[in-house]
């Protein structure tokens, strides 16, 4: 098993805004600061969108601001329909996929990993060392964290992969996450919501700049403990 480097110091940190549903959410979620935003093609999700949605949606962001395809357990021809809708897409399998599908596609891809005592997110991670992250959510009956913060003295200081920090995350905790566990990325739906599906754009802005103050915090922190 190779396990990746610890984190420099000046690491920022990048953000996924997940669960968006309308145009004017897309546009704040880039004003403030968003490094991707997550379409759910899960059709139980009530933050479900229709291919042909996500491609609309997606067409809205600027260079660099990646959309993710967000699916659970869906079949090869959903998936590939869903990949012609949104072509630039990255994938998010969130479901219990096996290794060879998730590389059937031939498409970068993160994996979604669900948190409880006793799981050995070392060996998960190994088992999937062509993706590109492994998300760390929550455990809960069925798919998705359902706005619940894990025991993030589960995770191991290094995996063989970059780690994305999600379940739970708010605007007033996500600091405390990203000077804790020093993910690669964090991913943040329900906390910064109005209603499901209906992202606040004053809490999508605070939750953004709590994880750069973090990184500051971080790098100063680091940095102190060389002089």
């Amino acid at each position: 098993m190779t396990f990746l480097p610890p984190l420099p110091a000046d690491h920022r940190t990048r953000i996924k805004i997940c669960g968006l549903t309308r145009e004017k959410d897309v546009d704040e979620a880039v004003a403030a600061g968003a490094d991707a935003i997550g379409l759910v093609l899960y059709e139980k999700s009530p933050r479900h969108v229709t291919f042909a949605r996500a491609g609309e949606l997606a067409r809205r962001l600027p260079p660099f601001v990646a959309p993710v395809l967000l699916f659970v357990n869906a079949d090869a021809p959903s998936i590939e329909a869903a990949l012609q809708a949104v072509p630039q897409a990255l994938i998010q399998f969130h479901g219990d996929e096996t290794l060879a599908h998730c590389e059937k596609f031939h498409r970068p891809y993160l994996k979604a990993a669900r948190m409880a005592p006793g799981f050995d997110l070392l060996n998960f991670a190994n088992g999937f060392a062509s993706a590109q992250a492994i998300l760390a959510d929550a455990f809960v009956e069925g798919y998705g964290g359902a706005g619940k913060v894990f025991d993030w003295s589960l995770l191991p200081p290094r995996l063989a992969r970059p780690l994305i920090l999600s379940g739970g995350l708010t605007p007033d905790n996500v600091a405390e996450g990203v000077v804790k566990v020093r993910p690669w990325a964090v991913d943040v739906s329900s906390g910064v919501e109005a209603a499901k599906g209906i992202k606040d754009a004053a809490l999508m802005h605070r939750f953004c700049q709590a994880v750069r103050a973090a990184d500051r915090r971080s790098a100063e922190t680091q940095q102190s403990r060389l002089v």
